[in-house]
């Protein structure tokens, strides 16, 4: 068995399942692992947490039917977790996954985690140096005004600045800590459309009619509620005293805290939830629409035969050139 630093990551058969949230990637993912002896990657940034189950839309351990799934409950809720982290271990379980002689299957809606890791963008990691450079950018930003701010920006990569409005101080700021701690320009990491992904990925992103989602997504979040969902977010409310730590900061947690705190009513948190999931919905469609390459758009709700062709077609593919370069 060849090891990691041999490995040519293009033989490696990855199929990606994306798409907006309610879209039934959960489902699909399994019914594809259990035909194509597969074994399940999340790619959602909230599951990665411990005790947020119901909000998360976490499968439950039934509905994975004895699927093996990786990058669920590694960290506590008030953990740090970041696209880097999540690079870096979504690597590693998707080389353990192919060399044990199953298909890794990588299965989310958050298009930023997905991207960086198809497309080897560069986020500086979270090591020491990375934090001295956000924490004296995170001062410079607080010293000095929106323009001049931005101004710094515009003198290091203009095209970046050119669509960054410098009112929009944290994506100024997030661009100027991936200069200075990647050494490469913000812009540049737009161009990744031109490069084909690190793995031999076959994309498949869930659609359906844009009423029906929102109705799926109010639904869900109805289903939500009476699962308990209350209880698990008032759990973590008095386990962290009120603060609203990492975990807490997703669509489903952080809209509780004013309830709590007397200032809401319950039907106006429910309503909320599903307003910003539904948005939430919205923008993710956009990113998999803008800025994924050879991506396979499928009808949600009948898109189970069209995938199993998808997917046996792809796997048929790698094989073959695996074939001619033995």
């Amino acid at each position: 068995m060849k090891g990691v630093w041999l490995l040519n990551y293009r033989e490696i058969p990855l199929i990606v399942i994306g798409g907006p949230t309610a879209v039934g990637k959960t489902a699909l993912s399994i019914q594809l692992a259990k035909q194509f002896n597969g074994e399940i990657i999340n790619g959602d940034s909230l599951q990665v947490y411990r005790t947020l189950d119901i909000g998360t839309g976490k499968a439950t351990v039934a509905e994975r039917d004895g699927i093996p799934h990786h990058l669920l409950d590694l960290f506590e809720p008030h953990e740090v977790f970041d696209a880097s982290r999540f690079k870096q271990l979504a690597t590693q379980a998707i080389v353990d996954i192919y060399q044990r002689g199953k298909l890794p299957i990588l299965v989310g809606g958050t298009g930023l985690y997905l991207e960086g890791l198809l497309y080897d963008l560069e986020f500086g990691g979270d090591n020491s140096q990375h934090q001295a450079v956000k924490a004296e950018l995170m001062q410079l930003s607080q010293t000095m005004d929106e323009q001049a701010f931005w101004q710094l920006l515009n003198e290091k990569d203009p095209v970046a600045a050119e669509k960054i409005p410098y009112q929009n101080q944290r994506r100024v700021l997030r661009a100027l800590e991936v200069i200075e701690t990647t050494g490469q320009l913000f812009s540049a990491q737009d161009r990744h459309q031109l490069q084909e992904s690190v793995f031999d990925a076959s994309i498949l992103i869930l659609d359906m009619p844009r009423d029906l989602l929102y109705e799926r997504i109010n639904r869900r979040v109805e289903m939500m509620i009476a699962d308990g969902l209350e209880q698990e977010v008032y759990q973590l409310y008095q386990r962290y005293q009120g603060e609203l730590i990492n975990g807490a900061k997703g669509i489903g947690y952080k809209e509780w805290w004013p309830y709590f705190e007397g200032t809401l009513s319950k039907e106006a948190v429910v309503a909320m939830i599903q307003q910003n999931s539904r948005r939430y919905a919205k923008r993710q469609l956009t990113w998999f629409r803008n800025r994924f390459t050879d991506t396979h758009w499928l009808e949600s709700l009948n898109g189970g035969d069209d995938a199993f062709e998808l997917v046996q077609q792809h796997l048929k593919n790698n094989e073959e050139r695996r074939a001619k370069h033995d």
